[in-house]
């Protein structure tokens, strides 16, 4: 009698053992998943930083209470399907990309995943029925791409007022490709100003389309805002100081690599705020009743070591207007 009781004790035990283990493992198994999609090529990355930054003031911890998936297009808009069907076959439970390549292709892989994103006309390319409804399973952010490429060739006009040729660098891999290149000339020619566009589907093109640069012999140059270009900023502000040219871009990082001038949305400030959409979606919300929101946060950067380097005075109207000077 002793002997059973002792047995069944001990098979108590092990049984009561047992229960933490698996309330742990069912636990381990109820962590929210994310899906990251961008044009990106690493998650150390200050924009995804502070993406995960924003979801830690918001309570979650990658690894301990939500887990975080990436997939990095590497500026090649070809491969987003493929990553977009992978995060949607890993039952992630919200997909974030940036931009309209792979915030498309998400669209295109799933219907039923919330999808946060920041994309340029969201309703006008079909991923959102409005912007204060959505009505399907995307929502996020809208850049006004041709509005900032508007300013930035009005920003050339202001510091170089007898520029004639500008050079613009785009990825022609894009499917809104011919739209953007469309808004970048009709904003050109309310200026008097001709463009040449380059484009590119790969930084390993980067160097070629700089030799055409060259030979254009234009006054200055822009990026049309992209997520591959801006992955590739540092060797684009290479190449584009070395033709001596002033350059003017969509996105403050590289006015820090040591271009000229920047004006454009925060996108640090958009990656944050795209935290938020994560945390609604997560504890309930639904993407198709979640107003797609527009950026409130524009910075304009002037970087006036580059500016003194390459001879180009700065109009004071333009450095009251700055929200930061780099010295």
């Amino acid at each position: 009698m002793t002997a059973t009781r002792l047995i069944l004790t001990v098979a108590q035990i092990i049984s009561l053992l047992a229960v933490p283990l698996a309330a742990a493992a069912q636990l381990q198994a109820r962590l929210p998943r994310v899906g990251i999609l961008t044009f990106g090529v690493a998650p150390s990355t200050p924009l995804l930083e502070a993406f995960r930054q924003e979801l830690r003031h918001l309570g979650y911890v990658e690894g301990r209470s939500i887990e975080i998936e990436y997939r990095f297009v590497e500026g090649q808009a070809e491969r987003a399907p493929g990553l977009a069907a992978e995060l949607v076959g890993l039952k992630v439970d919200v997909i974030v990309t940036e931009g309209f390549p792979t915030a498309l292709a998400a669209s295109r892989a799933t219907s039923t995943i919330p999808i946060v994103t920041f994309v340029g006309n969201a309703v006008e390319w079909g991923l959102a029925a409005s912007l204060s409804r959505p009505g399907g399973n995307v929502t996020g952010l809208t850049l006004a791409i041709g509005d900032r490429t508007a300013k930035q060739l009005q920003l050339l006009k202001e510091i170089l007022p007898n520029a004639t040729t500008v050079a613009v660098i785009h990825n022609a891999g894009r499917p809104d490709s011919a739209e953007r290149l469309k808004e970048a000339g009709a904003a050109a020619r309310s200026l008097g100003l001709q463009l040449h566009f380059i484009g590119i589907r790969s930084p390993t093109e980067l160097d070629a389309a700089f030799g055409t640069l060259k030979s254009a012999r234009p006054a200055a140059v822009i990026t049309i805002g992209d997520g591959m270009l801006l992955g590739s900023r540092e060797r684009i502000v290479d190449l584009v100081l070395e033709t001596g040219l002033p350059g003017v871009f969509p996105e403050r990082e590289f006015a820090e690599a040591g271009g000229l001038m920047t004006y454009g949305p925060n996108i640090a400030s958009n990656f944050r705020r795209a935290a938020h959409f994560v945390d609604k979606i997560l504890k309930g919300a639904k993407p198709a009743e979640l107003p797609i929101e527009q950026p409130t946060k524009f910075d304009l950067v002037v970087n006036l070591k580059t500016a003194r380097a390459l001879g180009v005075k700065i109009p004071p109207a333009v450095l009251v207007r700055a929200d930061e000077l780099i010295q």
